[in-house]
């Protein structure tokens, strides 16, 4: 491989890599898994967070109803606004 090759190559690498993080995730669908994997600051544990107060209290009405699961907060939830849905159009 020529080094025209491996630029080129390195440079799909992270068109895909950003294309995957560019997901918008619908918190009343996706599961934890999905939303750990797709939104960039959520990990595991809020991600099952986010899950399980879905499942606790039903569908959230809007993106901003995830203020009240535990641990996020407002710099949180204003960092991933923009790679969330609840599906609404």
């Amino acid at each position: 491989m020529n080094i025209l090759q491996k630029t080129l190559f390195a440079a799909l690498v992270c068109l895909a890599v950003g294309t995957a993080n560019a997901e918008v995730v619908d918190v009343n669908s996706a599961d934890a898994v999905s939303i750990a994997a797709n939104v960039t600051g959520i990990g595991p544990a809020k991600a099952e967070a986010i899950v399980a107060y879905r499942e606790a209290n039903g569908p959230f009405k809007s993106v901003d109803d995830l203020f009240l699961v535990k641990g996020i907060g407002s710099a949180t939830l204003d960092n991933i606004r923009d790679k969330l849905t609840t599906g609404e159009p």
